[in-house]
């Protein structure tokens, strides 16, 4: 057996296998299917200051390789999660990790604040693909100015690992990257969706009610790896990569990318066990080529 440990941050991993945010729910829908203990980390759904209805229906749509959502942060708020999800998760023995998600930069700073409180809560995903409503609606992580205005803000109020996940949805995403590293982020995670659209030709109609969506799924994967290498080698704090991650092979192609954690999203939605397997398979693959560890391979990529 390999060693298979890793760390985000401060942040001890006991592999590199992570749950992408609003992929795994709160970790409890999939206790059934797989032990939640053998996964490295557990990102649990997008969390907001208040209360969020989300987007109207159709919010899904499926695609070539890949799915479209618009779910739109449907969630119960901060203070939900703190009463009722919060004692039903914290005993869990893997690091689980909140995807903090706002409107504002005073939004987010407040919500990790409060999540800040939280003693078996070690980390949180900030997502800043959100659009700041003070702006015009543009996101915060598409100008490295609002990406490192929010980041600022929130590591102020938050002393435990900080991971920023980034929009794929920019032009030059180092320079993004950097200004998150600049503000205090522990770390970066890359990708998020990317902007995509669906038509139903027969009613001449957008299948989603909000036209657009964000794209996920294998046929993203090419792109993300190509970015997640990128940032790699333009930032000195770890990156995590995820997109389009269907199985072990893919996620040994991040890691060699420069990843030293992977995440999986809507692999999740196919075999609810993934997490898992991919693990084994990554150490079959260090057991195959006489690695001692997982960290020999990250950004072990020869060009």
């Amino acid at each position: 057996m390999a060693d298979l440990s890793v760390n985000i941050g401060n942040l001890k991993m006991s592999n590199p296998v992570m749950t992408a945010s609003g992929t795994f729910g709160y970790g409890l829908e999939f206790q059934d299917f797989v032990d939640l203990e053998k996964i490295g980390g557990i990102i649990v759904k997008g969390t907001t200051l208040h209360h969020r209805e989300g987007n109207p229906y159709p919010r899904m749509a499926e695609t070539p390789m890949g799915m479209l959502n618009a779910v739109g942060l449907q969630n119960k708020g901060v203070h939900y999660f703190v009463n009722h999800i919060y004692p039903q998760i914290k005993d869990i023995k893997t690091n689980m990790i909140v995807n903090v998600s706002g409107s504002q930069v005073e939004d987010y700073a407040e919500t990790a604040r409060i999540i800040n409180e939280l003693e078996n809560i070690p980390a949180i995903e900030l997502n800043i693909s959100c659009p700041n409503v003070k702006q015009g609606g543009m996101a915060f992580g598409v100008t490295a100015h609002g990406a490192a205005e929010v980041v600022s803000a929130v590591r102020k109020v938050y002393n435990k690992t900080l991971i920023v996940k980034l929009s794929p949805n920019v032009t030059d995403i180092t320079e993004i990257a950097r200004a998150a590293e600049g503000a205090g982020a522990d770390s970066v995670s890359l990708i998020n969706t990317l902007l995509g659209m669906a038509i139903d030709a027969e009613k001449r109609k957008p299948i989603l009610s909000t036209v657009t969506g964000g794209m996920s799924g294998a046929a993203v994967k090419p792109i993300a790896l190509r970015m997640v290498w990128q940032v790699a080698k333009a930032v000195k704090i770890p990156v995590v990569g995820l997109g389009g991650i269907m199985n072990w092979k893919d996620a040994v192609e991040f890691l060699l990318a420069g990843a030293s954690a992977i995440q999986i999203g809507t692999a999740n939605f196919i075999d609810p066990a993934i997490t898992v397997k991919v693990a084994e398979g990554i150490n079959d693959y260090l057991n195959r080529h006489g690695y001692s560890s997982v960290r020999d391979i990250i950004g072990a990529l020869e060009v």
